[in-house]
């Protein structure tokens, strides 16, 4: 996912002051990851506690509690919304990352969920939440990192909600995207089809390789060279630099189908129609297919038409209209999470 924040943009969404809910300044310590002290934001609506409550898991890359990008706040925007509706919640910043501390060099999908292991374990101390009410609210990466959560008994997870989670290993997932991304942007059939080439020969090498970084990138970049030799090798080297770190060796071999089949609380799967990032006609028909293989029974998956992958209203879906977009979270999309959390709180 992208991070930008270097604009200025006015965005109408982002909530206003004066606010109908108390915001708390929170910090809490990973015990399973050294020097990790995660900060973040927790909301108690008005009204008789305990509240059900909410956590919510950024995308990939490191992101603010607010998961801004390019003056959007999502998650501000989306905590807002859930308070005026009588539902608590906790966004954090990641690791590394704001006032949160610890090194993320290494880190992969996997020490991201501890770190949302300890945010259920802090919630679960404080009297103005509802500990058996506790749910997840994951974007992209954070939609992977959800179920892994969820699949435990022991965190207690009442329910997750996916927002452009994923269904499908991590090398489907990048091969769809770079298609997807290029078919949007207008790029020439024979641009995509080198592309389509390049990524079906390089991504079986990561999800097999042993080699170090470096050594992998280097493989890499011969073999990129040969297939595309229209681009630079300064450009070529510093996206190959990009697939080879811990994280995305990680991302590129982990399937998400495990997780998902363990999850017993209920599941909402969202996804925008034009989200060319985690495409729902390949993501959506797994997950509901994984969930129903499963046994879950309370699950509901939605593709919003209209939709990117950041929940706006959108021309082509393409990461380049992100900044121009005023919207910053479909009205449609809030009222479905809202709603949908009411629906599950209520049977609780």
């Amino acid at each position: 996912m992208l991070n930008d924040t270097h604009t200025a943009k006015t965005r109408p969404q982002n909530p206003k002051p004066p606010f109908p809910y108390q915001s708390i300044e929170v910090s809490y310590k990973n015990s399973k990851a050294q020097s990790v002290r995660l900060s973040g934001t927790l909301v108690i609506p008005a009204g008789q506690p305990p509240f059900p409550t909410v956590l919510f898991i950024t995308g990939s890359g490191l992101q603010d509690r607010d998961e801004t990008v390019f003056n959007h706040r999502p998650f501000a925007v989306i905590a807002d919304y859930l308070a005026r509706r009588g539902i608590a919640s906790l966004r954090v910043d990641d690791r590394s990352i704001g006032q949160s501390t610890g090194n993320v060099e290494n880190a992969t999908t996997v020490d991201f969920a501890t770190d949302v292991e300890a945010g259920v374990a802090f919630l679960k101390t404080r009297a103005e939440v509802a500990s058996n009410r506790i749910g997840l609210i994951g974007h992209s990466e954070g939609g992977v990192i959800a179920p892994m959560v969820a699949a435990k008994p022991e965190n207690g997870i009442a329910f997750i909600i996916l927002l452009a989670g994923t269904g499908v290993a991590g090398d489907r997932i990048l091969l769809e995207q770079q298609m997807a991304v290029a078919k949007a942007n207008g790029a020439t059939f024979q641009t995509i089809e080198t592309q389509r080439k390049l990524m079906e020969t390089i991504l079986p090498i990561i999800k097999t390789s042993n080699e170090t970084r470096d050594v992998l990138t280097d493989r890499l970049v011969t073999v990129a060279k040969e297939i595309d030799p229209e681009t630079s090798e300064n450009k070529i080297r510093g996206n190959m630099q990009r697939l080879t770190s811990a994280w995305m060796r990680f991302f590129i071999r982990y399937d998400p189908a495990p997780a998902l089949a363990r999850v017993r609380c209920p599941v909402l799967a969202l996804n925008g129609a034009k989200d060319v990032q985690i495409t729902p006609q390949l993501n959506l028909t797994v997950i509901e297919q994984t969930l129903k293989q499963a046994g879950n029974q309370d699950f509901k998956t939605v593709e919003l038409p209209g939709l990117n992958h950041l929940f706006q209203t959108a021309r082509t879906g393409s990461p380049s209209e992100y900044e121009e977009i005023e919207e910053t979270f479909s009205p449609t999309a809030l009222k479905l999470i809202a709603d949908w959390i009411e629906q599950k709180d209520r049977r609780s």
